[in-house]
């Protein structure tokens, strides 16, 4: 025989055949608990996966109500920041190209929109303050707008958007007045 085999047992020689089976035995109880082992390495994998894709799309989510929703601050925003930029008077007033910005953060950063959410007369209201500054030298505004939820379909509509010029002279800019 080779090394490592077993030897065929002859028929009156129960001994051997004992040993054999021995060996059989102790083989299954070891892979059994060696399924056991991966069985438990593997929920513990599936686990740790399923967490992992829950946290995605939570963060998915948020990225996606914060950006393209249109109830978002950022998104209100933006509407109102491109209403100014296409606004003749406020082109008149600051130049071609007018930028926005928001308030002051301790590091420097100006991209903070003050922003105030309420609920008046059972909707949903929302103030925003944001500054602008053109080509012109010296000319900044601050530009001031509301919205309101509207109940048919549930998106924010604008109730004003006016800018403050706050330069000599001081004056108010009407963009928008849906009150």
């Amino acid at each position: 025989t080779q090394a490592g085999g077993l030897k065929a047992a002859k028929p009156g020689d129960n001994s051997k055949d004992v040993s054999v089976q021995r060996v059989l035995n102790e083989e299954t109880l070891v892979s059994a608990a060696q399924k056991v082992k991966e069985a438990g390495r593997d929920f513990t994998y599936f686990i740790v996966v399923l967490v992992g894709i829950g946290v995605t799309g939570g963060l998915f989510y948020v990225i996606f109500k914060e950006l393209f929703s249109s109830s978002s601050p950022n998104k209100i925003y933006g509407d109102a920041l491109e209403k100014c930029r296409s606004h003749p008077e406020i082109i008149g007033v600051f130049g071609d190209s007018i930028k926005g910005y928001g308030e002051a953060t301790r590091r420097g950063r100006r991209q903070h929109v003050s922003h105030v959410e309420y609920v008046k007369d059972g909707l949903k209201h929302m103030r925003l303050k944001f500054y602008i500054e053109g080509t012109e030298s010296g000319k900044q505004g601050t530009v001031h707008v509301e919205v309101k939820e509207n109940l048919e379909t549930g998106r924010f509509e604008v109730r004003y958007i006016f800018v403050d010029v706050e330069t000599y002279p001081r004056r108010t800019i009407v963009i928008e007045d849906n009150r």
